[in-house]
Formats: C-alpha cells, sequence, structure tokens
C-alpha cells in the first residue's frame, strides 16, 4: 500500500511562486512609476517649449515691427509652416507641435501671429520654430537610465527574494515532513522550536500539540488493547479447560470451536499491542524463501495452488516464524473474503504475491489502510479486520513492503517484497 505522502500531487516550490510573484509586482511597479515618469516629463518638455515658442514669437515680433526686420530664427509665411498656422485671423499668437523629422531638425513647436493684427488679415504671418530635438533626446535618455536603474534594482531584489522565500519555504517544508512522519505512524516526530513568532511558528507549534494529543490517544488506546487481551487470556484458558469436561456432542464441539476462535482473538490482540508497543524483535536466518511460503501455505489446511517461478530460490536473511505469520494471514484474509474463487500464492525472486478472484479490496481499505475490528465491505465476508494489520506489522519489523492492491480484471491482490 502506498504511503499517504506519497499520494500528494507534485507541485511547484513555493519559493519560486513567492519569488515569481515579487519580480511580477516590482515589475508592474517599475512599469508604473517608468510610464508615469515619462508621460509627466514629456508633458513638462512640450509646456516649456511652447512657452519658448511663444516668447521668442514675441520678441521677434517687437523686433519686426520696430525695425521692420526679421529676428534670428523668424520668417514671414515660411513654407513648412504648420497649415493650422496659416490664417490666424484673430490676431492673436497660436502655438503648434510639428513633429516631422526633416534634415537636422527634429520634432519642433511653431508659433505663429499675423503682423498687421486681426484689422489687417492680407497682412503676412511671422512664425518661428523652436526645435525640440535636444530635449526629446534628454527625454530618451531618462528612459534608458530608468530601464538600466530598474533592471539593476530588479536583479538585486530578486535574489534576496529568493533567499527569503526559501527561508519560508524551509521552515513550511519541516512543518510538512513533520506531519508527513506522523501520517506514517512516527508518533515521536516534532517539529520542535521555530524561529521567529509568525503564522508558520503557530502552525509548528499546532502541529506538535496535535502530535502530543494523537500520541497520548493511541498510548491510551493500545494499552487498553494489551490490558483487556491479557485479563481475557486467563478466562479463555479456563474455557478451553472447561469445555474438557462436556460430554462428547454436537454441543462440545461448536462450544470448543467458538472458544478456539476467541482465543485466537485474544492471541491476535497480544499480537498487536507488542507490535504497537515495539517489544517484538527480529530473528533472522538465511532461509529459502520458497520453502518457507510453502510450508505456511500446508499449515493453514486451505487449498491454495502455490507456484515458484524460479528453479533456484534465492534464500533471504529474514526471521522466518514472522514471515510465515504474514504468509498465512494474508492466505487466510484471501480464503475468508474471495468468495470460495481460487487463491494462489506466487514466489518471484524476493517477491511473494498472494491473490484471490473474490470482489476485491473495498477502496476505503486502499486508500487508509486495514483497520482494527473493520472489515470495510459486507461483500468481504466476516472478520474482525485484526489479519491484514498483523501482517502490515509483521512486514514493517522485517523491513519488508506490503502494498495491498486490486487485480486488474478480478480480485485482492497482496505483494510482498522482502529486502536485499
Amino acid at each position: 500500500m502506498r504511503p499517504l505522502h506519497r499520494l500528494w500531487p507534485a507541485r511547484a516550490s513555493l519559493r519560486w511562486k513567492i519569488a515569481g510573484l515579487a519580480a511580477i509586482t516590482a515589475c508592474l511597479v517599475v512599469a508604473a512609476v517608468g510610464v508615469s515618469v515619462h508621460l509627466w516629463t514629456a508633458d513638462d518638455i512640450r509646456d516649456r517649449g511652447e512657452a519658448r515658442a511663444v516668447n521668442t514669437l514675441y520678441s521677434a515680433m517687437d523686433v519686426y515691427r520696430r525695425t521692420g526686420t526679421l529676428a534670428d530664427g523668424a520668417a514671414l509665411d515660411p513654407a513648412e509652416l504648420p497649415a493650422v498656422l496659416r490664417d490666424p485671423a484673430d490676431g492673436n499668437r497660436h502655438t503648434a507641435y510639428d513633429g516631422r523629422v526633416e534634415g537636422n531638425v527634429g520634432p519642433s513647436f511653431w508659433a505663429a501671429q499675423r503682423t498687421g493684427g486681426p484689422d489687417r488679415p492680407e497682412s503676412p504671418v511671422l512664425a518661428v520654430q523652436v526645435n525640440m530635438s535636444s530635449e526629446l533626446h534628454t527625454l530618451r535618455r531618462l528612459d534608458v537610465t530608468m530601464t538600466l536603474a530598474s533592471l539593476l534594482a530588479l536583479a538585486a531584489a530578486t535574489p534576496l527574494t529568493i533567499y527569503g522565500a526559501g527561508l519560508l519555504a524551509r521552515r513550511l517544508r519541516r512543518v510538512s515532513q513533520t506531519a508527513g512522519r506522523i501520517s506514517a505512524g512516527d508518533l515521536d516526530a516534532r517539529t520542535g522550536p521555530t524561529k521567529g513568532h509568525d503564522e508558520v511558528a503557530d502552525i509548528a507549534a499546532t502541529v506538535d500539540l496535535m502530535a502530543d494529543s494523537l500520541g497520548r490517544r493511541l498510548r491510551t488506546e493500545r494499552q487498553f488493547t494489551a490490558d483487556v487481551a491479557h485479563e481475557l487470556r486467563t478466562p479463555v484458558g479456563g474455557l478451553l479447560a472447561a469445555v474438557d469436561l462436556l460430554p462428547p456432542g454436537d454441543t462440545e464441539d461448536l462450544i470448543r470451536a467458538r472458544v478456539r476462535d476467541l482465543r485466537g482473538l485474544v492471541e491476535d490482540l497480544l499480537e498487536i499491542s507488542r507490535l504497537d508497543a515495539g517489544a517484538e524483535q527480529a530473528v533472522r536466518a538465511r532461509v529459502p524463501l520458497g520453502a518457507v511460503v510453502c510450508d505456511a501455505v500446508a499449515r493453514t489446511g486451505l487449498d491454495t495452488a502455490v507456484t515458484v517461478t524460479e528453479t533456484t530460490t534465492p534464500t533471504v536473511e529474514t526471521d522466518p516464524r514472522r514471515l510465515e505469520r504474514i504468509v498465512s494471514n494474508l492466505v487466510v484474509n484471501a480464503h475468508r473474503h474471495g468468495g470460495g474463487t481460487p487463491v494462489e500464492v506466487t514466489v518471484e525472486g524476493r517477491t511473494v504475491v498472494v491473490r484471490d478472484h473474490g470482489p476485491g479490496f473495498p477502496h476505503e481499505l486502499l486508500l487508509h489502510g486495514p483497520r482494527r475490528f473493520h472489515t470495510a465491505a459486507p461483500q468481504r465476508g466476516p472478520g474482525h479486520g485484526l489479519g491484514l494489520t498483523i501482517a502490515l506489522g509483521q512486514a514493517r519489523l522485517l523491513g519488508a513492503e506490503l502494498r495491498l492492491d486490486n487485480a486488474p480484471s478480478r480480485g485482492a491482490l497482496a505483494t510482498l517484497h522482502l529486502p536485499t
């Protein structure tokens, strides 16, 4: 069965999400500031250019009216004058922006006024042109400078953001790993003290408190199970002795069978309590895997087909008694819940596969693992739900992997893989 933390989908690192979000935010801020500064500067340049054109026209008109000559930069009815300024009939000064580039003259501001005023509409138009090339060049330099400064600031801020996000991600990953270890059964896992007094520290403290509470509850449950099983052992032994005093017959056989089942249940509870308490120790020896599996299946007394696929079965270093316990539990479970279908045991290399052709394992069992005194589905037949729990506990003790699944066609599939 796959561990729960393996079922979680892979996802992008929080560090890169935060760094990417910070970079995008910084780019948006830089773009907004750059556009605002550019627009403000461009408007300021246009205003100053327009003011220069009006002042130049005022001086040129004063010179023309006093002396009848044209000042430098002034002209009468110039051919390149924008059409909108060719007929200023009201006699006032008018300005216009010309974005054309001709020769060395770039975008410019024009200012024009009729020399004779509104009373002489046939008089020529005096016009001056103020070249804005230098100011617009300054604007382009400002844009380039702001762009380079923004890129440098972004290049300096991004590593700092990645570093800060990495610190946060490492703290969250530590909490996540602790929660994963707790969900996998390590009730002693703790996050421990964390730096800071922020939300991550609160989460870590909450996970540790949850582990403490869960550990206390499980220890209480396990102690209760062990106490009940231990206390039942003596009366069950007395019942077996009392059954021997009954006269032979159907009643005696029925009572003996029920007492035998009760004794098996008590022994299973004691075994589970020892596994939970970590009191069991594996006694390892090098044994032939195929022979141990065949003996375990034979001791169940159930009609089971055993196939050893290799001519030379490898020997494995394991505890043969516990290995037999795992295999026998899986075989008994397959016969009990397989609906009377054939049960097959296959040994290949270091892997033992037990399969029936019944309704298969319930989805809840595959998702959460076997639960004590819970068979998960009525169609799986009667039982206490302890066989698979014991098999998983013994497999963990041996360092083996026991995976529960359903066959593609039909039936439950239990795969035991022994370590090298």
